[in-house]
C-alpha cells in the first residue's frame, strides 16, 4: 500500500512540475512574442512575464533540489552545496510570491472604485506603487538572506565539530526546521498584502452593487464584470497561496524525516501546486493568453488529424 502511495505521489508531484513548465514558459513566451510584434508591452503583461519567468527558475531549482536529494542522503550534503541550495531556493521563491502580490496591488488600483484622496493617489500611479512594492520587497529579500545565510554558517560549525552520525542528523534536521521557519515567516508579508486587496476588492464591489441598485441600473455593467475577474484571480491566488503556506508550515514539523518519506512527498506535491496551478489559472483568466492557447489547441489538433490521415 505504501509503494502505491508513493508512486502515485511521485506521479502527481511529476505532473505539477511538466504542468507548471509548460504554463509559465507559455505565459512568458505569448508575452514576448507580443512585445515584439507591437513594439510596446503593457504594465500587466510586465508582471505576468516577470511572474513567468521567475516560477520557470523556482520549478527547475526545485528539480534539482530533488535531485540532489536523490544523490546526497541528508546526513553527508556538503556545506557549499546546501548554501547554495537554501538561499536559491529563497530568492526565487521570494520572486515567485512578490510578483504574484504586485499582480493583486495592480487589479487592485486598475479595477477598485474608492473615492478617497489617497486611493485616487494610487491610482493615478499604480506603476510606481508597484515598483515600490518591488523595492521593497527585495530589501525583505536581502534581510530574509541574511538571516539563512547566518544560521547556514551555524550549521556548517556544528557539521564540522559533530563527527558522529547521530548529532549531524539531529543537526540537520534542526537547521532544515529552522531555515523553513524563517522563509514561512517571511512569506506572511505578501499573504497580508494580497488578503488586504482582496478585502478592500469585495468593500468595492459591494459599494458599486449598492450604487447600482440605487440608481436602478442592470444587474452587471463592465466595472462590475471587471470585479468579479479580478476576485477570481485573487481568490485563486490566496487559496494556492494558503495551502503553499500550510505546506511549508508543515514541513517546517517534519524536517527531520526522510526526503522520500510520503509525508514530505505529499507537503512538496502540496507546495508545488502554487507556483504551477496558479500560472494555468491566470492563463484560463487572461484574455489574451487563453485565446493563444486555444490557437495552440486548435494548431495541435489540426496537426493531429493531418498526421493520422497520412497513415493508410
Amino acid at each position: 500500500m505504501s509503494h502505491i502511495l508513493y508512486v502515485t505521489l511521485t506521479f502527481i508531484l511529476s505532473v505539477e512540475l511538466i504542468i507548471g513548465n509548460l504554463g509559465n514558459t507559455f505565459m512568458a513566451l505569448v508575452n514576448i512574442m507580443d512585445w515584439i510584434k507591437r513594439r510596446k508591452i503593457s504594465s500587466v503583461d510586465q508582471i505576468l512575464t516577470a511572474l513567468a519567468i521567475s516560477r520557470i527558475i523556482l520549478i527547475w531549482s526545485l528539480i534539482a533540489r530533488l535531485l540532489v536529494s536523490s544523490i546526497y542522503t541528508t546526513s553527508v550534503t556538503p556545506g557549499k552545496l546546501m548554501r547554495i541550495i537554501k538561499i536559491f531556493w529563497t530568492v526565487t521563491n521570494h520572486f515567485s510570491i512578490w510578483f504574484a502580490t504586485c499582480l493583486s496591488i495592480f487589479y487592485f488600483l486598475k479595477i477598485a472604485n474608492f473615492s478617497s484622496y489617497i486611493f485616487l493617489y494610487l491610482k493615478w500611479r499604480v506603476k510606481k506603487v508597484v515598483l515600490v512594492t518591488f523595492l521593497v520587497s527585495l530589501l525583505i529579500l536581502v534581510l530574509n538572506i541574511l538571516i539563512i545565510d547566518t544560521r547556514i554558517d551555524v550549521w556548517i560549525d556544528g557539521y564540522e565539530a559533530n563527527v558522529s552520525f547521530s548529532a549531524i542528523t539531529a543537526n540537520l534536521a534542526e537547521f532544515s526546521r529552522l531555515v523553513l521557519l524563517v522563509n514561512t515567516m517571511f512569506t506572511l508579508a505578501p499573504f497580508t498584502v494580497s488578503l488586504t486587496m482582496f478585502l478592500l476588492l469585495i468593500f468595492s464591489l459591494w459599494r458599486h452593487l449598492k450604487n447600482m441598485q440605487h440608481n436602478a441600473k442592470g444587474s452587471r455593467d463592465v466595472s462590475t464584470t471587471a470585479h468579479i475577474k479580478a476576485l477570481h484571480t485573487v481568490v485563486t491566488f490566496l487559496l494556492l497561496y494558503m495551502i503553499f503556506f500550510l505546506s511549508l508550515l508543515s514541513l517546517c514539523w517534519n524536517a527531520d524525516f526522510n526526503h522520500r518519506s510520503l509525508i514530505v512527498l505529499f507537503l512538496q506535491a502540496m507546495g508545488i501546486a502554487f507556483p504551477s496551478v496558479h500560472s494555468c489559472a491566470l492563463i484560463l483568466e487572461n484574455r489574451k493568453l487563453n485565446q493563444s492557447l486555444h490557437s495552440v489547441l486548435w494548431w495541435m489538433r489540426c496537426r493531429l488529424k493531418d498526421t493520422k490521415w497520412s497513415f493508410p
